[in-house]
């Protein structure tokens, strides 16, 4: 089977020379293969392609992608609209399991948790055919727990709960206070004020959505999640940079607390939460807005180690053609390196609510720091008195050292654009300071992930 993708955002068949059209060779002998449709993008008949590639490489905006797939994936779950985007597989959310779902992004998962929650109607992958759950429940087994669930969100009988993604757009539809989001969410008598305690929520309670940090933000999220009243809970990326270790640790005890009684579905990519807190694991695989395809249910061990080794063998599909190593670094004693950089005793004092004492340290050539604690501990602060964003108030590092310092919270306040910024003289990094959280330091290996 081949599919072919036209990206709108990028087709412009009015700045170009309609390269794809003059090209292709189904065209050239009178096929009309690919034409111009009424929305003034570049329709291609998958019925008439062979594949060539010979558009892709000619469209100078890099706006075609045409993938050949298996014959068995002959029926897309769905299909948005003539050359979009096309799904095959859903996950199946089980009765007191957590069910995780490891992929790459733009590859299908929010579509089919749309499915799930009964918000798309899958059309089967004929987008111009009017959708209807009858045609659609035929496609599945009866008696399976899919076929079992989607009956249900046909009949309108399942009430989701959904933490998003992108938690930055909260502040832009919600503008009370923290108090206020919670209390609109407090649906299962008494929990909210149990989530609060965990997540130390009591002293932001007052304080604007607009005005709470990136972690704050996240916590905040996964609670108003929780404290729904849902038969089916879904959570995307409950561990990003935004939350410590423990607040990590507090999370994932929650869901299992949880996912007792409900169906819970989360996507993350943090393997090892993945392994502590997924009963099974959904891989989804494919090219990003192009294709996806999600498994079937596979143990948790076995999924991490397949997505680390980016091949299939149930499937016999090698998605990735390359595995994911773990180097094994032996730091000794005999081992003579460069100092690059030395460091004093440091003080900073931020009036009577927060102070940062600093020993005094090296850094060494070929090193590469990791700084790891709480939020709110003084990391960030440690690393811009050494880049010298912040001057300590005892102590002074030593300014003939250059280091370039990227920040945990990026604002764009400047009209410059990033080709501007891009094509400024790099500067020297000396040393590699990186600011990373306890599981996100480093992956762990394949051997550490054994079944529950």
């Amino acid at each position: 089977m081949r599919i072919a993708v036209v990206h709108r955002d990028r087709c412009h068949p009015i700045k170009c020379g309609k390269e794809c059209i003059l090209y292709c060779p189904r065209v050239r002998t009178g096929d009309e293969t690919i034409v111009i449709g009424e929305q003034g993008k570049a329709v291609i008949s998958e019925e008439l392609c062979v594949g060539c590639g010979i558009c892709i490489k000619k469209c100078p905006f890099d706006a075609l992608d045409i993938v050949t797939l298996p014959e068995e994936l002959d029926n897309p779950t769905h299909r948005y609209g003539t050359n979009g985007f096309a799904l095959y597989g859903l996950p199946i959310p089980v009765e007191g399991k957590v069910t995780g779902i490891l992929g790459a992004n733009g590859i299908g998962k929010s579509t089919a948790v749309k499915i799930l929650c009964g918000q798309l109607v899958p059309n089967l992958g004929n987008p111009e055919d009017d959708s209807n759950w009858e045609g659609i429940l035929k496609q599945y087994t009866g008696g399976t727990e899919l076929y079992d669930y989607l009956q249900q969100v046909s009949k309108s009988s399942v009430k989701p709960s959904l933490k998003p993604q992108y938690i930055d757009f909260i502040p832009k539809v919600f503008k009370g206070t923290v108090a206020e989001l919670l209390k609109s969410t407090d649906e299962r008598g008494g929990m909210l004020d149990h989530y609060i305690h965990e997540f130390r929520l009591e002293s932001i309670l007052d304080r604007p959505i607009g005005k709470l940090s990136g972690g704050e933000l996240q916590r905040v999220a996964i609670t108003a999640c929780l404290s729904r009243d849902a038969d089916f809970y879904f959570l995307d990326e409950i561990t990003p940079p935004f939350l410590d270790i423990y607040q990590r640790m507090a999370a994932a005890r929650l869901i299992r607390e949880l996912a007792l009684t409900r169906p819970v579905v989360i996507v993350e990519h943090d393997l090892a939460i993945l392994d502590m807190l997924a009963d099974t694991v959904h891989v989804a695989y494919g090219k990003p807005s192009v294709f996806g395809i999600i498994t079937r249910p596979k143990g948790v061990r076995i999924g991490i180690n397949q997505y680390l080794e980016g091949f299939l063998p149930e499937e016999n599909v090698r998605f990735r053609d390359y595995a994911v190593t773990f180097e094994t670094r032996f730091h000794t004693h005999d081992a003579a390196r460069q100092t690059l950089i030395t460091f004093p005793e440091m003080e900073k004092n931020y009036g009577d609510t927060f102070s940062l004492r600093v020993s005094a340290g090296e850094i060494l050539a070929g090193e590469v720091l990791g700084l790891v604690g709480a939020n709110g501990i003084g990391k960030s602060t440690f690393a811009k008195l050494l880049a010298g964003v912040e001057k300590p108030d005892r102590g002074e590092m030593d300014k003939t050292v250059k280091i370039a310092y990227k920040p945990q919270y990026v604002k764009a306040d400047s009209s410059v654009s990033v080709e501007f910024l891009l094509s400024r003289p790099a500067v020297r990094l000396i040393p590699h300071i990186i600011s990373m959280k306890l599981l996100n330091l480093c992956p762990l290996p394949p051997r550490f992930f054994s079944h529950r």
